[in-house]
C-alpha cells in the first residue's frame, strides 16, 4: 500500500511548466511572453550635471533612474534636487572682484624697450614763417657767410698745449671734451653758442648716434654726427650725453680747435716726448699687455706694472 504524498500547489505549477516547455518545439529566440522563467530585473544608473544659477556658481544634480531591460514598461525614480549652496557676496560685487584679478598683472611688457624702439626724440617742427624763425633742424643760415672776428678766430686757432692733450691705452691721443666747450666760452662766451640736434637719435644693440648742428653767433657752423657705444640698456641716457660731447668734439675740427690731434707728424713727436709704452699685468685676469700712458703719470688700476 502506497502512501500518496501531499505536494504544495506552487510545487505542482513550476511540475506543470516543466513538462509542457520539454514538450514545445525548441526555437533559437526566445521572446519575453513565450519563455516563462524570464524574470523582471531592475538596473539602475545615476548621472551628474551641473546647472548654472543666477550668481554664477553651478549646483550638482544627481537623478537617478530605473529602467527595465526585458520588458517594455519601466519604472523610474528620481532623487531631489540639491539644494545649492547660499553666495555671501552680491553678483557685482563677485563680478568687480574677478575684473581686479583679470587686470592685476599684464601679461605682456607695459613699456617698450628703447634699445629696440629708440628714443622717439625727434626734433619738433617749428610752426612759424621761416620768415620769422630759422628752423636750425633743417636749415643752414649764414653757413660760411663770412669769418668771425679776429680776436675770436685766435682763440679758435691757438696751437694746443701738450700738458692738456691725454692718450689712451691703445696710442690714441685726444683732448677732453670740456676743454673744447672752455674754447668756445673764451670765443664766442658763455651762450654765443649751442648744439641743435637734427635727427631722431638712433639706438642700436650697441651704439647710440645722433646729428648735432654747431650754431655760434646765429650762424651755422658746422654739422656732425655724435655716437657712443654702451653695454647695457641702463647705460643709455649716458651714451646719449657721449653722443652728443662726440658730435660738439667733430663739429669743433671746422672751426681748427684742436687741430694737431689729427696731424700724425704731431702726434709722433708727441708720443717721443711725452709719452712711453710699458708692460702691464691685469690685476684680475692676470693677462699681460702693451698699454701707452703719459710720462708724468703712473700705472693705474686694473693694471700694475710687470717688473
Amino acid at each position: 500500500m502506497s502512501i500518496a504524498r501531499i505536494r504544495p500547489w506552487w510545487t505542482l505549477e513550476a511540475i506543470q511548466n516543466t513538462s509542457a516547455l520539454s514538450r514545445a518545439p525548441r526555437t533559437r529566440n526566445c521572446s519575453v511572453q513565450s519563455c516563462p522563467f524570464t524574470t523582471k530585473r531592475g538596473i539602475t544608473y545615476s548621472s551628474t550635471r551641473s546647472q548654472p544659477l543666477n550668481n554664477g556658481k553651478s549646483a550638482a544634480t544627481t537623478t537617478t533612474a530605473a529602467a527595465t531591460t526585458n520588458s517594455p514598461s519601466s519604472s523610474s525614480t528620481q532623487i531631489p534636487r540639491s539644494t545649492p549652496p547660499t553666495s555671501s557676496s552680491t553678483p557685482s560685487s563677485t563680478t568687480s572682484q574677478a575684473s581686479r584679478v583679470a587686470a592685476g598683472t599684464p601679461n605682456r611688457p607695459t613699456t617698450e624697450n628703447i634699445s629696440k624702439s629708440g628714443l622717439a626724440d625727434k626734433p619738433l617742427e617749428l610752426e612759424s614763417a621761416p620768415e620769422e624763425k630759422i628752423d636750425w633742424t633743417r636749415s643752414f643760415h649764414g653757413l660760411s657767410a663770412e669769418p668771425f672776428p679776429k680776436e675770436a678766430a685766435d682763440i679758435l686757432l691757438a696751437e694746443t698745449a701738450p700738458e692738456e692733450v691725454e692718450i689712451k691705452p691703445d696710442g690714441i691721443v685726444y683732448l677732453p671734451e670740456i676743454k673744447y666747450r672752455r674754447i668756445l666760452n673764451k670765443a664766442f662766451g658763455p651762450g654765443g653758442w649751442g648744439l641743435v640736434p637734427r635727427s631722431e637719435s638712433i639706438v642700436t644693440p650697441r651704439t647710440v648716434t645722433r646729428e648735432y648742428a654747431l650754431v655760434c653767433h646765429g650762424r651755422l657752423v658746422s654739422v656732425a654726427r655724435g655716437e657712443q657705444d654702451y653695454f647695457s640698456p641702463d647705460g643709455i641716457p649716458t651714451a646719449t650725453e657721449g653722443c652728443r660731447s662726440n658730435a660738439l668734439v667733430r663739429c669743433c675740427k671746422d672751426l681748427g680747435i684742436a687741430s694737431e690731434l689729427w696731424d700724425p707728424r704731431w702726434i709722433r713727436k708727441y708720443k717721443a716726448k711725452y709719452a712711453r709704452e710699458v708692460f702691464v699685468e691685469h690685476v684680475v685676469n692676470k693677462k699681460k699687455s702693451k698699454i701707452w700712458i703719459r710720462k708724468d703719470d703712473p700705472v693705474g688700476y686694473p693694471w700694475k706694472e710687470s717688473k
